[in-house]
């Protein structure tokens, strides 16, 4: 009797651990392809969004009580996705080609956010842009500072001012050249920043 009501204390927690992970799981997937349908389409529903990440409405609901809910979540998630890639981008590229890529990210963001605004006004009151502005920027400033540091950059390019300078990536209107066009702005940008741009 001892050995049995050890093992059922052994097992009790192992049964939990599945239904915790498969509720993690089920919450990064619908974020994960409501990102992807908000960039798309930003009216797109929650029954769209369940049904694309294979979940029924009641685990979207418990999830997400509403649209605004799930449009914050995708907010936050690419936020701190974009936050995080700088120092990756750093270890695996040229710091310029870094710069980049980066900025590659910031657009597929800014699309959403862009897209979302007035959902995200709706859902909260709390001032969502100067919350989550400081770590965007410190991420960008980390990624100038490492091609100032290689001298590929002029020295007084500031964070704040080029995270304005490439506003456009995400109010660029969308359309079958708008990739190419923002792709053309962003290498203006960048040109303009390198240091041979002053000599």
């Amino acid at each position: 009797m001892p050995d049995s009501s050890r093992d059922h204390g052994q097992l009790a927690p192992l049964r939990r651990r599945p239904a915790r992970s498969d509720t993690r799981d089920n919450r990064v997937r619908i974020i994960e392809i409501a990102g992807r349908a908000f960039a798309s389409h930003p009216d797109a529903t929650l029954q769209s969004i369940a049904k694309a990440a294979g979940v029924g409405q009641g685990t979207m609901y418990r999830h997400f009580p509403n649209r605004e809910a799930l449009l914050l979540a995708v907010y936050r998630n690419d936020v701190e996705e974009l936050v995080e890639a700088a120092p990756r981008l750093l270890e695996g590229h040229d710091p310029l080609d870094a710069l980049r890529l980066w900025f590659g990210r910031l657009a597929a963001y800014g699309r959403v956010k862009h897209g979302a605004s007035q959902a995200i006004a709706a859902a909260t009151r709390a001032d969502l842009g100067s919350h989550y502005h400081p770590p965007v920027v410190a991420a960008l400033d980390q990624l100038l500072t490492a091609c100032k540091d290689t001298k590929q950059l002029r020295l007084d390019a500031d964070a704040d001012e080029v995270l304005l300078l490439v506003s456009f990536l995400w109010k660029t209107d969308s359309g079958p050249d708008s990739q190419e066009r923002s792709e053309r702005m962003l290498t203006i940008v960048i040109d303009g920043l390198r240091v041979a741009a002053r000599n």
